[in-house]
């Protein structure tokens, strides 16, 4: 994992992050793909309130730039029937503490099969993290 370029660089740095969240038998399992290229500190990223229901986190992406963290996330629906996903993000300091009031809960559709990115930026230039939280219903 790379970590964000300093205050004041001009330089991006990329974080990408990939994720799959099932549900098997009625309980929540979180599934980390293994291959060599994938971070493991992809489920830090998240945070799921109640099932995925077919919900993919594919991707991750965080850059600074003019000293504010942005972040890009790719969602997609891997089954057929449409669901809800409410989400919104958290921004972290460098010790963890939340920065900012904390935003709002956002509504986003997917019908069946579909992918869709979201998008957000930092409050602040003390971002130096950010924790997606989501709900899903069908």
């Amino acid at each position: 994992m790379q970590r964000i370029s300093s205050p004041g660089q001009v330089a991006a740095t990329f974080l990408v992050v990939t994720a799959l969240w099932t549900t098997s038998a009625g309980s929540q399992t979180l599934q980390t793909e293994h291959d060599p290229g994938t971070p493991p500190a992809v489920a830090a990223k998240l945070e799921l309130r109640g099932l995925a229901q077919g919900i993919k986190v594919s991707e991750i992406r965080m850059v600074r730039r003019n000293d504010v963290l942005a972040v890009q996330a790719d969602l997609g629906n891997v089954v057929r029937q449409d669901r809800r996903v409410y989400y919104r993000f958290r921004w972290l300091d460098s010790v963890g503490n939340q920065v900012g009031d904390g935003e709002s809960w956002k509504q986003l559709g997917l019908l069946g099969m579909q992918q869709q990115t979201i998008k957000s930026v930092a409050p602040t230039s003390a971002a130096v993290d950010v924790r997606i939280e989501m709900n899903v219903e069908s």
